[in-house]
């Protein structure tokens, strides 16, 4: 005999609109508590593929369901099963052929699911060799058109923080540094955004690509007039440089840097900023880059500024290399105010 919970669960695939919307109500309250998860995922092989059905219907059916999956998403056990049935390729096929209502929601729940290894791969399309990428390129696409569209509500900001989870793995860092597609070169002019979410994944997403640097220096010079400011900026201190400095690096750089402009509050930006400089610094080409756009000068500053004792740190460890070429050493030495 069934249990009260799936009837309920039952109701979710009734024919009759006002039957599912009750229903999916009542389940999406349940996600709520801690008590309600544990009994959904209890019968989480008949819940999931049910609410994953309703994600393409109407926006009084299609919200409920997409905020229930990513309250249940936040279970690492019950996100593996959901990637397992095909969810990530469900949502991103409402996301792309679909007008839906829920757009916000499903990059929301593409969050969830790409913190594991199997979304990642999933997302990346990783064995399909003719697809690999595409689910990407869609989504850095809508990530960066949609910045340009005045609406109250950004649906594809969340975008940013799918980028760094697929660039933790090596495959996605792959798919964003190939020249020939030219993603992060497309993501890291967000950086600019007024959205605080836009600016931490695309400075995480650079962060984790360059921890690609040795195999893939070039290509990540290949975009230095745009990935200097990205790094450098963030970490360039308060200071309005004077022309003699500024004469001395590109032009993104010196324009910016000769003139008052909006300081990073967030010390995880100005970290993720610094870590990046040092693994493309690590590399012998790339401390000849960072040289080259006089950025031993602007971390000087940058330093002199801080206050935040964890990112000092992180200029410390460049400052270690600065002075004592490849030598990193255990004791970093701080750069010389």
């Amino acid at each position: 005999m069934a249990t009260e919970l799936e009837e309920l669960i039952g109701f979710l695939s009734s024919p009759s609109p006002q039957i599912k919307e009750a229903a999916i109500d009542i389940v999406r309250g349940l996600t709520g508590s801690e008590d309600g998860l544990l009994s959904l995922a209890r019968h989480s092989e008949i819940a999931l593929p049910s609410l994953s059905k309703l994600l393409g219907e109407k926006k009084e059916i299609s919200e409920p369901a997409a905020e229930a999956l990513i309250n249940l998403s936040q279970n690492s056990e019950l996100s593996e099963k959901m990637i397992s049935i095909g969810m990530i390729r469900t949502v991103m096929e409402i996301l792309y052929k679909q007008d839906s209502d829920i757009k916000r929601l499903l990059v929301m729940f593409l969050v969830n699911l790409t913190q594991l290894t199997t979304g990642t791969a999933s997302l990346l399309q990783i064995g399909d060799d003719k697809m690999q990428g595409l689910y990407v390129l869609k989504l850095v696409r809508s990530f960066c058109m949609s910045s340009t569209e005045t609406k109250a509500e950004d649906p594809f900001e969340y975008v940013g923080s799918i980028l760094i989870n697929i660039s933790k793995v090596k495959e996605g860092r792959k798919v964003l540094l190939d020249p020939k597609r030219g993603l992060l070169k497309q993501i890291i002019p967000q950086f600019d955004s007024a959205s605080p979410l836009r600016k931490k994944g695309v400075s995480g997403t650079i962060r984790n690509c360059c921890f690609e640097a040795e195999s893939q220096l070039q290509n990540l010079l290949l975009i230095s007039e745009f990935l200097w400011p990205a790094l450098l900026l963030p970490v360039a201190g308060k200071k309005v440089y004077s022309d003699q400095d500024t004469s001395k690096m590109p032009l993104e750089l010196g324009s910016a840097l000769s003139h008052e402009r909006e300081p990073v509050d967030d010390p995880e930006i100005r970290i993720q900023a610094l870590e990046a400089v040092y693994l493309i610094s690590l590399q012998e080409a790339g401390l000849r880059a960072l040289w080259s756009v006089n950025g031993p000068r602007i971390l000087q500053f940058g330093y002199e500024d801080e206050e935040d004792p964890k990112v000092m740190e992180a200029y410390e460890r460049i400052g270690s290399l600065l002075v004592h070429g490849n030598m990193v050493e255990e004791t970093s030495a701080p750069i010389s105010k």
